[in-house]
């Protein structure tokens, strides 16, 4: 579905603009293109789709899941959808939103959130072809595991104080909502299609009228950073595996921007060339999932207190897992 923005990027970048093919200035336009029209796509289809999904459903067994006995599942559950969504870290936070209008708990969203830039069914056959089945399958259990955690450690310290007054005010409709189709199960079935159509369109228009702006300035942020990865640099400095060259590389991956597919050429390059694999992982992980935009797009629903949480956690999680795989490398 999402090659159609791709061909527009092309199409706008190439023909449109003219702009030389394979020069930087051209591959950034075309990132920039790409990247804002899908994520604004998602924003307003997502949060719109699963707004009038909550005004029209009996979510009861829902809630039950991901908000009582089964919380553990709950976890599981978003970090799974998060797996199997084919999104990069900034295309995630519309569905992050629509979540969080829709009353479920912030430790099952951030799970989904985490997960979903790392791990793709594109980014998988890739390394399979690259690494081998064995590397594939850590990888999926460290993204999931990873994804799953924060969401816990987040649940635990009710980390939905700190969302933004407009997002925890979303959150708080959404659970109070739920509680009412609970005590009242037919009384959503009594919105008629026009009721439920306004309420989903008022919820699209006034988070989309909040972030709109920052999308633009998240990705442009990306696409200025968009292909500079300085390999040489990287495989000259850190190639030896040293313990330290691992929690360097994830902070040399904060400023880059890119989804998973997109980094797997350059692992492959950086693997290529004699960089650990663990050194190589906790370097794209970064990359993918704790880049500059993303923060940018984030700041939009989260105090800077729980910002900086997750900024950690995502740090000390990828560093441990570039020493645990560069430990266990001769074994996969």
């Amino acid at each position: 579905m999402f090659q159609i923005f791709t061909n527009f990027a092309n199409w706008l970048t190439y023909q449109v603009f003219g702009l030389p093919i394979e020069t930087k200035l051209a591959d950034a336009t075309q990132f920039f293109i790409e990247d804002v029209s899908k994520i604004f796509f998602l924003l307003i289809i997502m949060i719109y789709l699963i707004a009038l999904m909550r005004a029209s459903l009996n979510v009861e067994k829902v809630r039950d899941y991901l908000q009582k006995k089964h919380r553990g599942v709950g976890y599981f559950m978003g970090s799974s959808f998060g797996a199997i969504t084919p999104f990069c870290s900034c295309s995630s936070i519309p569905v992050f939103l629509g979540f969080t209008s829709a009353g479920i708990p912030v430790g099952i969203t951030m799970a989904f959130l985490i997960t979903s830039p790392l791990i793709n069914e594109v980014a998988i056959l890739l390394l399979m072809a690259l690494l081998g089945w064995k590397f594939t399958i850590l990888y999926i259990m460290v993204g999931m595991s990873i994804g799953i955690l924060g969401g816990v450690c987040l649940d635990t310290i009710k980390a939905e104080r700190w969302l933004l007054s407009f997002a925890a005010d979303a959150l708080n409709r959404g659970q109070e909502q739920l509680k009412n189709q609970v005590s009242t199960p037919l009384e959503a079935k009594k919105l008629s299609l026009k009721e439920r159509h306004h309420f989903a369109k008022t919820e699209a228009i006034d988070i989309f009228s909040r972030v709109w702006k920052w999308v633009i300035i998240g990705v442009g942020l990306g696409a200025a950073l968009h292909g500079f990865v300085p390999e040489g640099w990287i495989e000259a400095h850190l190639g030896d595996g040293q313990w330290w060259s691992v929690p360097v590389a994830v902070f040399l991956g904060i400023p880059l921007y890119s989804n998973a597919t997109g980094v797997i050429p350059v692992m492959e390059s950086l693997i290529t060339k004699g960089l650990p694999v663990g050194t190589t992982l906790a370097f794209c992980m970064s990359t993918v999932a704790a880049s500059f935009p993303e923060f940018i797009l984030l700041k939009q629903v989260m105090q800077w207190r729980l910002l900086a949480l997750l900024f950690a956690m995502l740090l000390i999680a990828f560093t441990c897992v570039g020493w645990i795989f560069n430990a266990f490398t001769a074994f996969l």
